[in-house]
């Protein structure tokens, strides 16, 4: 086959095919006496496999794998698809861990308030707002891990204008909540820190539940694509062997 002939199957242009073959991800053409590639059927397996593990894997990992494969290390390819099946397996927990989040993020009661003394001054209960220590103590956290997830861009509570304390409102002890509910499952805050800006921008938690079926969608698209990629790599594999 020619460049063309290769291209044409999968709708690429003739440069895309010489460019998979110069990053490796297809294997070397065979040159006629004039200097023109020529490629089989072992290159037209090599890019199905590629353009199929691209879905699941995406480019970069997809890219990864075949240069692995090319040059006769099928075992470093084989560790790199496993690397890629525990990102999605660990992306699986993640949403497992923000639905049930979710779930038991009831209505938020109202806090007791700091006791009225000269030195610390109470927020308007009937507001559900509170200060950061009655909060800590309520969820079993140092106030130091409330000031934390603060600067990481968790929570943004307002601070009272005379005294200078923080005060969180509902939507603030909402977003405690949920940030702790995932802390608990073990998740580090820059992948905490989106979700909550998510649940912030939408005003609520209601409006998020088309976004997570998305993100399920989207996670079983990932896994039968992986599946689609296997299954023409696999192919592949068979014909380096012959």
């Amino acid at each position: 086959m020619r460049p063309v002939d290769l291209a044409r199957e999968h709708g690429l242009s003739t440069q895309a095919i010489r460019n998979y073959e110069d990053a490796g991800i297809l294997p070397a053409a065979e040159r006629t006496e004039h200097g023109y590639r020529t490629y089989r059927a072992l290159h037209a397996q090599a890019l199905r496999a590629f353009l199929a593990l691209v879905p699941g894997h995406g480019h970069q990992t997809a890219t990864s794998i075949m240069q692995a494969v090319n040059r006769g290390a099928a075992e470093e390819a084989l560790r790199v698809i496993d690397e890629s099946h525990g990102q999605l397996l660990d992306d699986r927990r993640v949403l497992q861990a923000v639905e049930a989040a979710l779930v038991d993020l009831a209505p938020v009661p109202s806090v007791p308030s700091v006791p009225s003394v000269p030195s610390v001054p109470s927020v308007p209960e009937e507001r559900g707002e509170v200060f950061i220590g009655p909060l800590a103590r309520r969820l079993g956290l140092r106030p130091a891990t409330l000031r934390k997830w603060e600067n990481a861009g968790l929570v943004r509570p307002r601070r009272d204008p005379q005294t200078g304390y923080r005060v969180y409102s509902a939507a603030d002890v909402r977003d405690v909540r949920l940030a702790h509910q995932l802390r608990r499952g073990g998740y580090l805050l820059e992948q905490i820190a989106p979700l909550i800006d998510q649940v912030r921008n939408a005003g609520g938690i209601a409006p998020l539940e088309s976004t997570l079926r998305d993100w399920q969608g989207r996670l079983s698209a990932r896994g039968r694509a992986m599946l689609t990629g296997a299954a023409e790599l696999d192919e592949y594999l068979r014909l380096c062997d012959r």
